[in-house]
């Protein structure tokens, strides 16, 4: 999938004479303009790079007989693993979900196949300086630049066509301070063992080595999440509850600024982007090479997995709910969390006892360092005693309490198994104790037009750790709303590829989805990591009063845009028409 680079160059060079079309400065350059590089250009950037510069075909152009890379054998490997978040993660330019990519080129020999979803030139960045060398390429001619780690994107930030794209999956591996860490340029030491991680170290990697120390990070919940998009967002973890955000458990960071500067961030110098790219979103400020962060003894968990359901046809399926989720502050409080899903008039539910289309919640929670089930049971009989004497006989609870003796083994059972290889939105709100008490009414009506579509999770992610929370140098920028709010929830939005009636509707039930939530938390926001691309008032649904701040930062550290990615900070003076990056103000 990788051709030769001299074969590259002499395709970039043949783009670059045969078309003439110039634009205008304000755009970035793409092929064909004359300001894009020569092929002499790219090839010393391969040198500057020790030969880590590709071009990477689109993974599905295997499955097309027009393609120069098509392969039979290759097409059933590729569809096979289509739907891996790994197989993704794994590519030089693939992305999980197919929409960020504008479908250009699935692995479907129906569908057409152009490049033009995907970046033209890739840096296989192994150490910072490889970052460098990409950045200070794109910067100096003023080519789109994307960060892509994963691929495990919502927003579609990791992928951009004529872009020239710094992948830094590679940069792996794991440094132990066994007793203490001393921040560069401090002169205190932090007691306990900490982390240094690769950015691209993938959480599936970071909770095995952590637990060869007998030891638990902060981290999210799917195997492909890597740490460098997730902690610059936030990061939630059924951990947080007790612990807090990712972002929280961050001593230092690593990075590569638009400048091209190799920077160290911690609370004695750079002190404004420490705040700022914790929190402040990924693909903004520069790009993250390590993490420093607290590690934990490892919890025993003790895992509840249950659904509640009744006929999706009973008329109080989802005022039983609403009670439910009233109760959720509560369960938080004395200890649980976890990932509960509202379901809708969804088909019969695996291991509910209905023979009709069913209504209700299921999921799995989880109970730090409980010592039985019954710490867990005896939490949820007068919610369930209520339900009974309120409806009675009109549901059916079903419980599976599993113990677990470390995070890292019920994390091995418990991973988020959502597939990967289809076209998705989402949408979400961070609710406080307000929005899921204040109205039971008013939740049931919100609840109605929020899971329409059949189901939305309603994540217990939060609570005192959260709030109570001090991280080193003096805050984070994640939203604020963070700081009160119980739960995260969330709805997908899949839709047909290739179908524009299809995505219309999918944005259409995510901006219905993600309005009902608007009027039940008006004064709440939304996780940037996990949210609708097109919120209404994106700056402050994501960072609140933080907005100026960071805004300000961004234009302090990136005056010339050299990163640019929607709806991201100091995004608003651009805007992607077709496949290219115009300036539309100063």
């Amino acid at each position: 999938m990788i051709e030769k680079l001299h074969t590259i160059l002499l395709w970039t060079a043949l783009i670059h004479g045969c078309q003439t079309a110039t634009q205008a400065s304000s755009c970035k350059s793409i092929p064909g303009d004359a300001t894009w590089p020569s092929a002499t250009a790219w090839r010393l950037l391969n040198e500057t790079v020790d030969g880590r510069l590709l071009i990477a075909s689109p993974p599905g152009s295997v499955c097309h007989t027009d393609q120069t890379t098509y392969d039979d054998d290759r097409c059933r490997a590729v569809q096979s693993a289509w739907s891996s978040e790994f197989f993704h993660a794994d590519d030089p330019v693939s992305v999980e979900w197919n929409n960020w990519t504008n479908d250009s080129c699935l692995p479907d020999s129906r569908a057409h196949c152009t490049a033009n979803g995907y970046p033209t030139f890739v840096v296989n960045a192994t150490t910072p300086l490889h970052v460098k060398a990409g950045i200070d390429f794109a910067r100096r001619h003023s080519i789109r630049l994307v960060v892509k780690n994963s691929g495990h994107d919502y927003l579609g930030r990791s992928t951009a066509p004529n872009s020239l794209s710094i992948w830094v999956h590679h940069m792996r591996g794991v440094a132990w301070h066994p007793t203490s860490f001393t921040p560069k340029g401090c002169h205190f030491s932090i007691g306990g063992l900490a982390m240094t991680a690769g950015a691209g170290t993938q959480m599936i990697d970071a909770y095995r080595l952590a637990a060869e120390m007998n030891r638990t990070v902060v981290g999210g919940n799917g195997r492909s999440v890597a740490l460098g998009g997730y902690v610059t967002g936030g990061g939630h973890s059924i951990l947080s509850p007790r612990h807090g955000l990712a972002v929280d458990q961050i001593l230092e960071m690593e990075m590569v600024a638009p400048s091209g500067d190799v920077l160290t961030l911690n609370e004695c110098q750079n002190a404004d982007l420490f705040w700022a790219m914790r929190g402040g979103g990924g693909s903004t400020f520069g790009v993250l090479t390590s993490v420093t962060m607290k590690t934990y003894e490892s919890p025993r968990v003790m895992n509840m997995q249950f659904s509640l359901t009744t006929s999706a046809e009973n008329d109080h399926a989802l005022d039983a709910v609403a009670y439910v989720l009233g109760q959720f502050p509560g369960l938080v409080d004395s200890g649980i969390s976890g990932y509960p899903v509202v379901v809708n008039s969804v088909p019969i539910w695996p291991g509910s006892n209905q023979t009709v289309p069913v209504s209700g919640m299921t999921g799995k929670l989880a109970m730090l360092d409980a010592t039985s089930p019954e710490n867990m049971t005896q939490l949820f009989a007068p919610i369930l005693a209520y339900l009974h004497e309120t409806w009675p006989g009109e549901y059916s609870f079903l419980a599976d309490i599993t113990s677990y003796p470390t995070f890292y083994a019920w994390y091995l059972e418990n991973y988020d198994p959502t597939p990967a290889g289809y076209d998705n939105l989402l949408g979400s709100r961070l609710l406080d104790r307000r929005a899921l008490t204040a109205n039971a009414t008013a939740t049931r009506w919100a609840l109605e037009r929020f899971a329409a579509g059949g189901q939305a999770t309603v994540l217990l992610v939060s609570g005192k750790g959260v709030f109570d929370a001090r991280p080193r140098g003096g805050g984070t920028s994640v939203s604020p709303a963070w700081r009160r709010a119980y739960a995260h929830a969330a709805i997908s939005a899949p839709f047909l590829p290739l179908n524009e009636t299809a995505q219309r509707e999918a944005i259409e039930r995510v901006n219905s989805a993600t309005e009902a939530l608007r009027e039940l938390a008006p004064d709440s926001g939304a996780y940037i990591n996990e949210a609708n691309p097109w919120e209404p008032d994106w700056q402050r649904t994501f960072w609140g009063d933080n907005y100026p701040r960071l805004l300000q930062i961004k234009r302090a550290v990136d005056p010339e845009d050299v990163f640019w990615c929607t709806p991201c900070v100091g995004s608003e003076g651009w805007e992607e028409r077709e496949n290219r990056l115009c300036r539309v103000r100063a």
